[in-house]
């Protein structure tokens, strides 16, 4: 019986030093970066291959048989496949039918024991660039596999020369055939002598209603003045007159298109034909110009224009236009010696709407509120629109803050009122912060910060008010410095620390995980709760050092814990869209895993489904990046924002955390759709799911009924610092009963992020 090997390699995994010289040599340079797929079953054979190959620089990657080839051409792109016929799971055949069927772009070699005239005939009909017999000559394969990849180079560069041919024909047949200019001769008296087809299709008048009528007919009348001067001009080459705008009218009277028109005036001696004069000097004949049509230049500038002081959606100003307006009125205050006042508006609740019926509704939402305070303000008034659901509100010449008193209830008055979308009521308030011009500040910036400062003083106490600025309410503002501050300095001086919540398996009560919860450990105040320090952190940016931070302290807890005490454990860590937006997350992500060597899946990431949303394209990426390289996905908070099949699906997920508030709706086995619809919709897209918050037996039966295999919460473990959770893993290696109950009378007031 024949070995599949040619000597002298035969039975050689390892070392190819032994290799004749003859076929030690490089790829050339349309070769170099191939990427081949050797095909076989024979372990030693795919190693023979891949040895001789990787000799000659080629990348490779194997596949063991033909079901394992197909999906990794399915996911993978490949230059080149070299294809063992006989392979038990799937015969070679079928791979070349499935290449051919989807049309993958990828060449084929077959490398076979099967040495019959059908089959190599076969292989060759169904798509094979040749056909090697085992044993082959290694300089036979390097010679195959270097001619089928030179002439799918060729065939490459010939398909990229035929597409610029094809493009650069098309191209000169729309130039030649659709000018888009108009192109035009004037005599001596400012009367077309010539014009071409053109005008017909931008003006609608046919060409011999326009020859011998002077230009004037056609002239936007605002725009007869320079239309006089460019087309009188005599002066001639470079300093006649190059470009000028001007308005045409239409015949139709739809409404005046601008044109650019070059307008160059010219004597006809210029082509040979002339006239002199009774002095012997050339004469003045008439005008040759190009009309361009940039109607849709002028509409886009103005649009851009637009945009520029506009928000999009509402139509509302924006901080930019806003911003001048309060520079004119206070301008025109300090003539006048009347009053102005800035309101700052939020929208209580927003967040709540958005999230739990949609980014549709909020942004109908939005548009309606503006329309709404839009129609009871003065037309010197200026309502902008500066954030998510904030807005800016000028009253320019005002007598006194009464004035301001008044429109402030007003607007609150208005609120009352429902705003129906989509067949359902919706109710809304503000907070309102007020200051007014001098007394609360002299400049735009002062103004406008005083009036956020006060309309925080209502946010933080009861909201769906007004209030106007006072000095004391510095204090505030004063105290979210001191917090950044202190974050800021606590980063960097290790005052933070990780508490870990463990993460259960439901039926044998065995602890598979933990998630990582951040805490401050002020030197003054003790332990500080997320909740007090996290919105500080995102609003000043804060966040991504504070999460970076807790990657890279988690992974080295859990390091040591695998290291020191044999433990094996997932570990969960929160991110924000914020670290995620970063440009280096991903590669900073990937260098923490590998200076600690973790093992693949350990690491699990979770962020929020209201966080994806806010930028699906650039999460798809960079978790996509991510999870390519072991690192588990999973969505936090799951059913309390989009819960749609469609971002499931697009994402690379692993596991869903059923928000808390589900988990604490189960009172019974009955009345539990939500959770139970959400379990199946995990189960049937093969996600794991675990519970978040989970309290009691009554939960534990009901997940455990409906299929939810992980759940964490006050029922097994509060979050504990780190030498409490090793005593009780240490603990539970000891036991065989249940995993101890916490008070749960304690409350995790912190948000997990990070």
């Amino acid at each position: 019986m024949h070995s599949y090997y040619p000597a002298p390699w035969r039975g050689i995994e390892g070392n190819f030093e032994s290799m004749p010289k003859k076929i030690k040599v490089n790829p050339t340079k349309h070769n170099f970066n191939a990427r081949i797929l050797i095909a076989d079953d024979e372990p030693r054979a795919r190693a023979s291959l891949k040895e001789i190959l990787r000799f000659s620089g080629y990348e490779t990657t194997l596949a063991e048989s033909g079901s394992e080839a197909i999906e990794l051409l399915t996911s993978s792109s490949f230059d080149l496949i070299l294809l063992d016929l006989n392979m038990p799971d799937l015969h070679g055949h079928k791979v070349m039918e499935h290449i051919d069927h989807y049309s993958i772009d990828c060449d084929i070699i077959v490398v076979s024991g099967e040495t019959t005239f059908d089959h190599a005939t076969q292989a060759l009909r169904k798509g094979a660039q040749d056909f090697l017999r085992k044993p082959y000559a290694p300089d036979e394969l390097l010679r195959s596999v270097s001619n089928v990849l030179e002439r799918r180079q060729l065939k490459a560069e010939n398909q990229a020369i035929n597409l610029r041919l094809s493009e650069s024909e098309a191209l000169h047949k729309f130039i030649v055939n659709n000018s888009p200019d108009m192109i035009y001769l004037l005599d001596q008296e400012g009367n077309f002598a010539f014009i071409n087809d053109r005008i017909e299709t931008l003006l609608g008048y046919n060409r011999n209603e326009i020859i011998g009528q002077h230009f004037s007919k056609l002239i936007h009348t605002e725009d007869i003045e320079r239309a006089n001067f460019t087309f009188n001009e005599r002066r001639t080459g470079d300093r006649a007159t190059r470009s000028t705008e001007l308005r045409l009218s239409s015949k139709n009277s739809s409404g005046p298109r601008y044109f650019e028109s070059r307008a160059v005036p010219i004597e006809l001696s210029s082509i040979g034909i002339y006239t002199m004069n009774n002095d012997n000097k050339k004469a003045f004949i008439g005008t040759y110009g190009v009309a361009r049509d940039i109607t849709e230049r002028k509409q886009a500038e103005e649009l851009i224009k637009y945009q520029l002081y506009h928000d999009l959606l509402t139509n509302l100003p924006n901080r930019s236009l806003f911003r001048d307006r309060l520079n004119m009125a206070m301008a025109q205050s300090k003539r006048s010696g009347k009053k102005l006042a800035i309101m700052y508006l939020d929208m209580d609740r927003f967040k709540i709407i958005n999230d739990s019926l949609g980014h549709y509704v909020g942004d109908e939402l939005l548009k309606l509120v503006g329309q709404r305070l839009r129609s009871e303000l003065r037309e010197a008034d200026t309502l902008a629109r500066v954030g998510g659901d904030e807005f800016n509100l000028l009253i320019p010449e005002i007598n006194d803050i009464q004035d301001a008193r008044n429109l402030a209830e007003k607007i609150l008055r208005l609120t009352t009122t429902p705003f129906i979308i989509k067949n359902e009521e919706i109710f809304i308030s503000f907070s309102i912060g007020i200051s007014i011009y001098p007394s609360d500040g002299d400049t735009k910036d002062t103004l406008i910060k005083n009036a956020d400062i006060a309309m925080y003083k209502i946010k933080n106490t009861g909201k769906n008010g007004y209030a106007f600025f006072s000095q004391k309410m510095k204090t505030h503002f004063s105290q979210s410095l001191d917090i950044e501050n202190g974050l800021r300095k606590a980063i960097s001086t290790n005052e933070l620390c990780l508490y870990y919540q463990p993460q259960y398996n439901i039926k044998n009560g065995e602890m598979v995980g933990v998630e990582a919860l951040v805490r401050w450990q002020h030197p003054e105040k003790g332990t500080i709760q997320p909740n007090e320090f996290i919105s500080v952190a995102e609003e000043s940016g804060l966040i991504i050092p504070l999460g970076e931070w807790v990657l890279r302290k988690a992974c080295i807890d859990i390091k040591r814990w695998m290291e020191m005490e044999g433990i094996s454990l997932s570990l969960s860590v929160n991110i924000s869209m914020q670290q995620l937006e970063m440009d280096q997350f991903v590669a900073k992500t990937l260098k923490i895993i590998k200076r600690h060597a973790l093992p693949k899946n350990t690491l699990e990431l979770e962020i929020t489904e209201h966080a994806i949303m806010q930028d699906m394209e650039k999460a798809v990426d960079a978790l996509t990046r991510l999870s390519d390289k072991g690192i588990r996905i999973a969505i936090d908070d799951f059913g309390t924002g989009y819960s749609s099949l469609g971002y499931l699906q697009t994402l690379p997920i692993n596991t869903l955390k059923i928000d808390r508030s589900f988990v604490q709706s189960i009172k019974s086995s009955d009345g539990n759709s939500i959770i139970d619809a959400i379990i199946a919709m995990g189960k049937g897209l093969n996600l794991d799911l675990i519970a978040e918050g989970v309290e009691n037996q009554t939960q534990i039966n009901h997940l455990t009924e409906a299929g939810c295999g992980l759940a964490q919460g006050f029922f097994y473990s509060h979050p504990i610092p780190e030498n409490e959770l090793l005593k009780l893993i240490r603990s539970s290696a000891h036991s065989t009963s249940e995993p101890p109950t916490q008070n749960n009378q304690f409350r995790d007031e912190g948000s997990p992020v990070p």
